[in-house]
């Protein structure tokens, strides 16, 4: 199209939006294509809809991608309690697993990373903060009652390698003492730990009902500690009643 038609067409746009600032005279234009100038959002949309582009995807050449918002807002937190106004998500795509190894057994605590088959990319524009490739998940089984009632059966846990090392101090209540992640020769354990000697034992809460357990050093593997949850709340009205 030509700058003139271009600027036509804006006009038509301005006119029907009752704006002067969807309007863009031919000088502007110019400055656009030849000299790196960034159009104002009101002449963004009108060259979006002259030229029948995604709005989003215009804004991607400007270094705005909006499948980044949630991830953006979960770096900038509000100490209180709010909503979240995000629309339907439309726009952009996030890493998840798209096959998983069909014998998992979901009643056991799973380590999910080994498990993954195959990576793909779903238009999931509110798992955009997750990064999966980078950290290790977990899943806690549904009979796995170790930690029972901090970490529910059923939770998926994200787990930080780098914080393999068990402490046996530095916490002034249960929700602040690290949970970690291990592997046993039997499978894996998501609980508190505390080294003593040349053992570990395994800590479960208290109101779980679990045995304490001791692993030699050498016969366990801290994967990692846990640093996030997604979990839910109605499994213990389930283990009460069959119990």
């Amino acid at each position: 199209m030509r700058f003139r038609d271009v600027e036509e067409a804006s006009l038509r746009v301005a006119e029907r939006r009752k704006s002067d600032e969807f309007a863009i005279p031919i000088s502007r234009l110019s400055d656009i294509e030849n000299k790196g100038v960034v159009p104002p959002i009101f002449r963004l949309y009108t060259l979006s809809a002259i030229y029948r582009l995604d709005f989003a995807e215009l804004l991607q050449w400007y270094g705005v991608d909006l499948a980044q918002l949630p991830a953006d807002v979960a770096a900038l937190p509000i100490e209180r309690t709010h909503m979240v106004g995000f629309p339907t998500p439309e726009h952009g795509s996030a890493v998840f697993p798209l096959a998983l190894d069909p014998g998992i057994d979901t009643s056991k605590t799973t380590y999910l990373s080994r498990l993954i088959q195959r990576w793909g990319t779903l238009p999931l524009m509110l798992l955009t903060g997750l990064d999966p490739k980078n950290h290790r998940y977990a899943f806690v089984g549904t009979e796995d009652w170790t930690m029972y009632p901090i970490l529910q059966p059923g939770a998926l846990v994200q787990i930080d390698e780098t914080r393999r090392r068990v402490v046996n101090h530095g916490w002034s209540n249960e929700f602040e003492r690290p949970i970690y992640f291990l592997e046993h020769r039997d499978g894996y354990i998501c609980s508190w730990c505390a080294v003593v000697d040349d053992k570990l034992m395994v800590v479960p809460h208290p109101a779980s009902e679990v045995a304490p357990r001791l692993f030699a050093l050498d016969g366990v593997d801290v994967i990692g500690q846990v640093s996030g949850i997604a979990t839910r709340w109605d499994l213990g009205v389930r283990r009460r009643t069959r119990s």
